[in-house]
């Protein structure tokens, strides 16, 4: 029986491998332009954050209309490579991802990479989060002249999410969708001006529901809870904000966060003490086995073999692990003496072979028909290695040893004591 369960942190004693999910604190990096430097995005975040029960502390590299390739080079890069985020927001500037698939893929997307790269290099446990921005009230009409479809602003922001999503999967991040929560806001509370007077930037409101979609994004939690509302926003303007957070992102998380690692595992067969087992794993970069027997192995392997010492039951633990994320399989094992000619305990011998003295002291002699046959014979170890017969030594340690015989054409397994 295989039963499978997921968990939200690999097995470690160092509190700095928590995630920021289960933490009361983070700590954050924006790296944007100005859609995130108006309305001081960050600061407004930690204050929804605060009303929460959380607190989150902050940097930020925000120069008006920078782009992912002059992140790569300026301040940011020196912050990334800092190391200790929980979180590093990324946004790109507010058009360039909705231009043409082969400019973006020349201009963004290996910008993109390198960001998490370099995310991924200082802080292992950290959350590249893509920073989804929004269509232009009316669309691009600066650019509708080479790329049509954003001459409107769902043709705009359609490019804007299709752009961010795939940056996300590609470099194994999440996304915060707000132009997501903007285009429910559009669409059910027209009456909300999320759009400063450009159009193009965000008003109070329009920040405030990006700054509730982040929250809900570093903390797991209900949007519902938030009692922070900034000043001058009106109250209803305010409930209408968290519910469409509440609906867009809270619902949906598996949706915007990157994936968590996924394994299982099951007993394939059991033969000679030897058990095999076949893993399945998704979204992970290691496989740590624990075989239940004190023995323990690291490897990516789907088809594992172990050798057990001795009879019993073992409980076989798997754990899949990326970024300080894991999910583990666990599968039972029940070792017996083998059912096949051969087997022997204490002085008894089948088949003309003879192993004695068993138990013993002392190495045991190994004879078919009376003649010495240790030369085809190997043995197992009880911590499950196997080597040839003549190298067992008196002074191995005590214990249960398999002793294999290949003789006459057969294949014989004998069991030897060792006191």
């Amino acid at each position: 029986m295989m039963v499978r369960r997921r968990l939200i942190l690999i097995l470690a004693v160092s509190l700095s491998l928590l995630p920021s999910t289960l933490l009361a604190q983070v700590n954050v990096l924006f790296v944007g332009n100005s859609y995130t430097e108006v309305n001081n995005l960050p600061q407004m975040t930690a204050n929804v954050a605060r009303s929460m029960g959380f607190e989150m502390a902050y940097s930020s590299n925000t120069p008006g209309g920078c782009t992912f390739s002059q992140h790569c080079t300026n301040q940011s890069m020196t912050l990334i490579q800092q190391g200790g985020w929980d979180f590093v927001v990324l946004q790109e500037q507010s058009q360039y991802p909705s231009f043409p698939q082969s400019q973006v893929e020349a201009e963004v997307f290996p910008y993109a990479a390198q960001l998490v790269e370099a995310v991924y290099s200082a802080s292992p446990c950290a959350e590249p989060v893509f920073y989804m921005t929004w269509g232009r009230r009316d669309g691009d009409a600066q650019n509708a002249q080479y790329f049509p479809v954003l001459g409107t602003y769902e043709g705009m922001d359609s490019m804007l999410y299709e752009r961010y999503i795939y940056m996300a999967a590609a470099n194994d991040a999440s996304v915060c969708p707000v132009g997501r929560v903007w285009r429910s806001l559009r669409e059910h509370h027209s009456e909300i001006e999320l759009y400063q007077s450009d159009g193009s930037h965000p008003s109070t409101a329009g920040t405030y529901a990006a700054a509730c979609a982040f929250a809900v994004m570093f903390f797991h939690s209900n949007p519902e809870t938030i009692s922070y509302i900034p000043e001058g926003l009106p109250e209803d303007v305010a409930d209408a904000i968290r519910q469409t957070v509440y609906e867009v992102v809270y619902t949906q998380q598996d949706r915007w966060h990157r994936p968590l690692p996924q394994v299982t595992c099951e007993l394939d067969s059991v033969e000679d003490f030897v058990a095999t087992f076949l893993a399945h794993a998704t979204h992970a970069d290691s496989l740590f086995w624990d075989f239940g027997d004190g023995t323990q192995t690291a490897t990516l392997d789907t088809l594992v073999q172990h050798t057990y010492a001795d009879t019993g039951d073992y409980l076989v633990t798997l754990i899949a692990t990326r970024h300080c994320m894991a999910d583990t399989a666990v599968a039972n094992v029940h070792i017996t003496l083998p059912d096949i000619e051969g087997i022997t305990d204490a002085q008894h011998s089948t088949s003309n072979v003879q192993l004695f003295p068993n138990p013993s002291t002392t190495l045991p002699f190994l004879l078919l028909d009376g003649k010495d046959v240790s030369s085809r014979a190997t043995v197992t170890t009880p911590d499950g290695h196997t080597l040839p017969f003549n190298a067992l030594r008196d002074d191995a340690h005590a214990g249960t040893y398999l002793i294999h015989v290949h003789a006459d054409g057969k294949s014989l397994l004998l069991r030897y004591i060792k006191l």
